[in-house]
């Protein structure tokens, strides 16, 4: 199973192919609030992929879309709620509100 390295805590967390990556960052204690309920309908779970970019899910319209709305997004934007596990080891950085910000 891949593992998910969670910035800037360093916890990590070893998570099946196929789930997402808040499951992830919620399977390693950290906070993650999913306003919309994992729906790619918020910003709440907004992280920046470090590592393995290319082995999770593509981005989808909904996402994409989302994404353009947010300040601070950059090439390696996503949302947690949306970006689902490949075949290999990814790490993320996880933006304010992890810190309660």
């Amino acid at each position: 199973m891949p593992i998910i390295t969670i910035q800037p805590s360093g916890k990590t967390v070893e998570m099946p192919v196929g789930a997402s990556l808040a499951a992830a960052v919620i399977a390693a204690g950290e906070p993650m609030v999913l306003k919309c309920e994992g729906k790619g309908e918020c910003d709440s779970c907004h992280i920046f992929v470090q590592e393995g970019r290319k082995s999770i899910s593509k981005i989808q319209r909904l996402e994409n879309e989302r994404l353009d709305s947010i300040v601070g997004v950059g090439s390696k934007s996503r949302l947690a709620c949306q970006a689902m596990i490949g075949e290999e080891d990814v790490v993320i950085e996880l933006l304010g509100f992890s810190s309660g910000l």
